[in-house]
């Protein structure tokens, strides 16, 4: 791969398997850290990896989701063939922290999940935000309760979540953000909600090419950091998706995974079986089928509004580079 698009394997670093030993803390980083010199140092793993491991995905066919800065979702397999399909590079691919010679996870990547949630909060949302200054409730709570006032698919309200551009599976550094159908009759809490429903649409996208290839999956999907707490956002993604959900109850995240990562480099434990056995989900919710119908409709219609728009993206980049 790397002589066919011209990259010299000098420049890169060396590959080891995500819990090889690699080194130790030198005394320099440990009088720079305050860790002790000597203490093993493994190769390490992408931190929604370290995520899902803690939570339990381990074995192919698990999946999770994180509704972080980004959104997304990885499903562990061992399919080769999958990875180097046209599917298969619309994702994002990784060796896997459980056996990384053998096993890989598809990542497929919406570029703004909970990020987008976050704008609305800062950008627009000042009376929430004093409103947890002052009375200590989250501003994030007061949103989804806007939000939860008003019914599949926002009164007909579309968003296109591509604040900083979108990776998989359309791969458009232009794109950006679109509201569709506003109306006097809307109010924060659609645009809250429609903007839920359309990450929920963005991870779907991808997640029906991962039906249509065949790719096995172990369900529920698991839910784990982050946006991932809204309930309203895991009813909405369960519709979507049409597929049971569970929440992982302690979302301690990366540095919990990674913990478990070093006790296997160092023989602490056996494998990374442990975190099956310490894992807690709770919460567990089933889909609507109504619902998944209603949302299959405006899917579709998501979709066509970004065929529409696809050149004209271009068309502003253009003209913002003047």
């Amino acid at each position: 791969m790397l002589t066919a698009i011209g990259i010299d394997p000098a420049i890169l670093p060396d590959l080891y398997a995500c819990e090889a030993i690699v080194g130790e803390v030198t005394r320099e980083a440990a009088a720079e850290t305050g860790l002790a010199p000597g203490i093993p140092v493994a190769a390490g793993q992408v931190d929604c990896n370290a995520g899902w491991v803690g939570a339990g995905a381990i074995e192919a066919g698990d999946i999770q989701s994180n509704l972080g800065t980004v959104g997304n979702f990885g499903i562990i397999h061992k399919n080769t063939d999958f990875i180097f399909s046209e599917v298969g590079r619309s994702m994002i691919h990784c060796a896997y922290t459980v056996d990384s010679a053998e096993t890989y996870v598809t990542i497929p990547t919406t570029t703004t999940g909970g990020q987008s949630i976050r704008y609305l909060r800062d950008a627009f949302s000042q009376w929430e935000v004093e409103t947890e200054r002052v009375l200590g409730v989250s501003a994030y709570d007061l949103l989804n309760l806007q939000a939860e006032k008003t019914p599949p698919g926002a009164d007909g309200l579309i968003i296109l979540p591509y604040l900083m551009g979108e990776r998989t599976p359309i791969w458009d550094v232009q794109a950006r953000g679109v509201i569709f159908g506003l109306s006097l009759n809307h109010t924060k809490g659609h645009i809250v909600r429609a903007m839920m429903e359309a990450v929920a649409y963005a991870l779907y996208d991808s997640y029906q090419l991962i039906q249509q290839a065949g790719l096995a999956v172990r369900l529920p999907m698991v839910l784990n950091e982050s946006g991932a707490v809204s309930k309203l956002w895991r009813r909405i993604i369960a519709d979507v998706f049409n597929v049971p959900l569970v929440l992982v109850k302690r979302r301690t995240g990366a540095p919990y995974g990674d913990a478990v990562l070093a006790g296997v480099a160092t023989g602490v434990f056996p494998d990374f079986g442990v975190t099956k056995q310490w894992v807690e989900y709770i919460e567990p919710m089933a889909p609507d089928p109504a619902n998944h119908a209603r949302y299959m409709e405006y899917f579709a219609l998501y979709k066509q509004l970004y065929a529409h728009v696809k050149e004209d993206f271009q068309s502003l980049a253009r003209l913002r580079e003047r």
